[in-house]
């Protein structure tokens, strides 16, 4: 009886995973990236012959291509700083008047925020869209600014709908070892991060850290990854079992690359990046809390558009993060799985950390 039941369920076992063949197919023609979630991208035969490297080497060629179409939407010293660093900083972004309403419209405000401990570092996020933005017409008007969307867009190489929230990373040193501390690339492909900062942020305090130009596929690199891809499935650490590879600082001159730089920078400062490019959160070396609007913008980096984007359809534009998250809380509730973001309830941005 114990045979048959272990044979019924081996049966069942392989008609699931039959009939997932076709999302598997799917997601390798998309922005899949986790190697232990895909047995097809994970596959370590695969990866000998070449399909990971042809995904990154494919998904950059198509950015290329995107990004000089887009190139209008950007201020030619910002373009040019973007090609060679893969990063653009800057500075007194908002006149003075401007940036002060912005504080004043968000501190003290109390807010409906989830968080996320990672280590030494808990994430608050407060998302922003079309259920909060009509109150905060400072905010809406800065995540409308032309000068950040245009450089959002041409760092993810696509236009369309980009996510904001308001984000508080509160730092704890005495904690155990933070992930987002190791280097590594978000993905496979060209994608965007930016932060509008709230606070300055001293050498000090866990500033975010770039390689600069790691966001260019050099020969060195894309060798690299094809050796990550053939053992990423089976990886000890899950982050680079994921597709969010990790890379020591000691080996990134052999991919062509230089030291990373610290993005220490003052309040009022906007910084974006492409986060194929190498990067980390610095350990804070004090207790340190700070604020941030945050940007981001992923889609399948295999379209040659650079606009199309559903996610800026009615009934959807403003709502991507709010959805996720109300999938994710579905998820836990019926499975006990599902993001790890917990609902804090109402609590200023700059409050202490809620879990």
């Amino acid at each position: 009886m114990a045979a048959l039941t272990r044979t019924a369920a081996r049966a069942a076992g392989t008609l699931a995973s039959a009939a997932r063949v076709p999302v598997w197919l799917a997601g390798i023609a998309g922005a899949d990236k986790s190697f232990a979630k895909n047995p097809i991208l994970g596959s370590p035969t695969l990866n000998r012959l070449g399909l990971h490297a042809a995904r990154v080497q494919l998904a950059a060629r198509m950015a290329e291509q995107r990004r000089a179409r887009m190139a209008p939407l950007v201020d030619p010293a910002d373009r040019a700083a973007f090609d060679r660093d893969g990063i653009v900083i800057k500075r007194d972004f908002l006149d003075p008047e401007t940036f002060r309403a912005l504080k004043d419209e968000i501190f003290g405000r109390r807010f409906a925020a989830r968080e996320l401990r990672q280590g030494q570092a808990v994430q608050r996020m407060v998302p922003l869209g079309r259920d909060t933005l009509p109150g905060l017409p400072q905010l809406s008007a800065l995540v409308s600014h032309p000068a950040l969307r245009g450089l959002t867009y041409y760092a993810a190489s696509r236009a369309g709908e980009p996510v904001y929230y308001l984000q508080t990373v509160v730092a704890e040193p005495d904690g155990p070892n933070d992930p987002q501390t190791a280097l590594h690339a978000d993905t496979f492909h060209a994608t965007t991060k930016g932060w509008f900062f709230l606070h300055d942020v001293a050498e000090e305090e866990g500033p975010f850290v770039y390689v600069p130009g790691s966001h260019r596929l050099t020969p060195e690199r894309l060798a690299w990854e094809r050796a990550q891809s053939v053992a990423a499935r089976g990886h000890a650490n899950s982050h680079h079992a994921a597709g969010s590879f990790r890379i020591r600082e000691e080996d990134l001159p052999g991919l062509g690359y230089g030291a990373p730089v610290r993005v220490a920078v003052p309040a009022n400062t906007l910084v974006i990046a492409d986060t194929f490019g190498f990067h980390a959160r610095a350990p804070s070396l004090r207790a340190s809390t700070r604020v941030t609007v945050h940007t981001y913008i992923r889609r399948n980096p295999f379209l040659p558009w650079t606009g199309l984007d559903p996610k800026a359809l009615p009934g959807l534009r403003g709502r991507e993060l709010a959805l996720y998250l109300g999938f994710q809380d579905l998820k836990r509730r019926l499975t006990g799985r599902g993001a790890p973001w917990r609902p804090v309830g109402p609590v200023t941005v700059d409050a202490p950390a809620q879990v």
